[in-house]
């Protein structure tokens, strides 16, 4: 639902500040509850151009890398939505490998107590020998706007292919809610379709680049590029840059034995720094758990 649609029912409630300041927002952002967040601290920092990527954060841009991801592990990710302290945007995510493939869980949540978005996904990934794989994975959205007023939910199915012609290059394709699925019987409340495709190399060992394209339908193509080097052993620095609207990003990332911690800042024309941090715990080496 559109933030000005948002801004009748609950300024009623005494919260018109920031429901007017969303208002506002929506100029710039799609609308609240038609987007599908990108979460992950590496991937904000990476202008989220991730789509080839296989990591505990695949349940969110391409389930695809679930596939080659054989860790028994679970990832917090907090980011300070539209830099406003009551849409703060909390995920959590956890894979589990088993003898067929890889499962993912994730739960997402935006907003505060009287209108608030969350998502809950259970996804399946598998690979197809040493170079494809291939996930899809199954949501459902909830959409809460006080008791008084009616709740929007709906179902949305989304999936990809990742496929790694040489050791060194990596492709990948998603498409989320290809099914056009709404939370209303109206067309306005219908939940973003989108379509990734992107591509990453790594000329060294210590460094890697990516360029991606995105397409939703009703807003224009954004291309986004990422790059990230290790500067030390661990310790990675990365940076990148999204268009319409244009956004510069950049963090860092440590790993520190089954631990990685990643920091972002996307430096928004509108809304100046928006902060991302993530934390992943790695609960096994690798080690598949017979399903």
């Amino acid at each position: 639902m559109k933030p000005s649609r948002i801004y009748n029912r609950v300024t009623r409630e005494n919260i018109l500040p920031s429901v007017l300041l969303l208002c506002i927002l929506s100029l710039t952002f799609p609308a609240l509850a038609q987007e599908n967040f990108p979460i992950g601290g590496r991937a904000a920092a990476l202008a989220n151009a991730v789509v080839m990527e296989s990591d505990i954060w695949s349940v969110y841009h391409n389930q695809a890398g679930l596939g080659e991801y054989h860790n028994f592990a679970i990832g917090f990710h907090h980011e300070n939505k539209y830099v406003i302290e009551e849409f703060g945007l909390h995920a959590l995510a956890l894979s589990l490998p088993v003898k067929s493939g890889t499962l993912g869980l994730s739960y997402t949540y935006f907003g505060f107590p009287k209108y608030n978005e969350s998502k809950l996904g259970l996804a399946f990934g598998k690979s197809f020998g040493e170079k494809l794989s291939a996930g899809v994975q199954m949501n459902y959205h909830y959409v809460y706007i006080t008791d008084e007023y009616e709740n929007r939910h709906a179902l949305t199915v989304e999936g990809g292919i990742q496929y790694k012609p040489t050791r060194t290059l990596r492709i990948g394709i998603h498409v989320f809610n290809p099914t056009r699925s709404r939370l209303s019987p109206v067309n306005i409340d219908t939940l973003v379709t989108t379509l990734r495709a992107g591509i990453s190399y790594s000329p060294l060992e210590k460094l890697w680049m990516a360029l991606e394209t995105e397409k939703s339908l009703n807003y224009k193509l954004r291309l986004k590029a990422g790059i990230e080097y290790e500067i030390l052993e661990g310790l990675y620095l990365r940076t990148g840059i999204i268009t319409h609207p244009v956004q510069n990003t950049f963090g860092l990332g440590f790993k520190i034995k089954r631990i990685d911690a990643d920091v972002a800042f996307t430096n928004t024309q509108t809304l100046g720094l928006v902060p991302h941090f993530s934390l992943q715990f790695r609960l096994n080496k690798k080690v598949p758990i017979e399903g």
